[in-house]
């Protein structure tokens, strides 16, 4: 006859039930914060990479774009143009000011929590703490480009050849000239000639002549092209840079002597 022998069960019994259990439950719990924390960093570089050298995200706040772009509209900037492409005519970028373009502004003191909050959120696109520190206009002469206002009918020239830019342009009335304000200018090397597309309401390079840098932007201050609106949603969508617009005018402005033989 046998008996049933009793004892202490054998080291790891008590996994199946009882002790074992909740000591499983806190690694897999631990294990699974683990890897969401992973994900969460991983993702925070990932955009943290594409906001410094892709894409970057700005809020307009002022009126001097419409209706191109609204008060409050959020925009992506690409940042890849200035690395590696070349501007065009009609592009619509974001720059740092040159200088005397934008009033000294006082932030209020609003706490450590919100500013390292917004700075977080900047990590990944989805504040724009800076905004104010920069402008946002068109691109209507590049480096070389003689750009005059304006001609008879009330156009802008660029190398001689009049641009007709009704179909982005917000004017006081559909007579009213390109620019209230008359100019010529030779754009510099390395430099843009801007106007907002509400031509009537910018403070662009027109009226930044006095200005160290002649009212011209220089290349190194961009932070890129425009092209996307991301909010409101309603207003979500690419932005033209309608290039068309400038698609006759020649590289190189018109030579006296050119301009000698095209007369009598």
């Amino acid at each position: 006859m046998t008996t049933e022998k009793t004892g202490t069960p054998p080291s790891g019994a008590e996994d199946d039930e009882g002790v074992g259990r909740p000591r499983g439950r806190t690694r897999g719990v631990l294990a699974f914060l683990r890897d969401v924390l992973i994900i969460v960093l991983v993702a925070l570089l990932v955009s943290f990479l594409v906001k410094t050298f892709l894409v970057r995200s700005f809020y307009i706040p002022s009126g001097s774009m419409e209706d191109t772009l609204e008060v409050d509209d959020r925009i992506l900037v690409d940042e890849i143009t200035p690395r590696f492409g070349d501007y065009e005519r009609g592009d619509i970028v974001v720059f740092e000011d040159p200088g005397g373009w934008l009033p000294p502004s006082e932030e209020p003191d609003r706490g450590m929590l919100l500013d390292m909050g917004e700075w977080l959120l900047s990590l990944i696109g989805l504040a724009a703490p800076d905004s104010d520190d920069h402008l946002v206009k068109r691109i209507i002469g590049l480096p070389g480009d003689e750009v005059v206002c304006c001609n008879d009918v009330g156009q802008i020239t660029v190398n001689g050849v009049a641009i007709d830019e009704t179909v982005y342009l917000k004017l006081p009335t559909p007579v009213s000239p390109a620019s209230g304000e008359e100019f010529d200018v030779v754009v510099p090397e390395d430099s843009l000639w801007v106007l907002g597309d509400n031509r009537y309401r910018s403070k662009d390079s027109r009226f930044n002549q006095d200005q160290p840098g002649e009212g011209f932007v220089p290349m190194e201050n961009l932070v890129g092209r425009a092209f996307l609106i991301t909010w409101p949603f309603d207003r979500f969508g690419l932005l033209d840079s309608h290039h068309e617009v400038f698609a006759g005018v020649p590289d190189d402005p018109p030579t006296d002597e050119a301009e000698g033989e095209s007369g009598p």
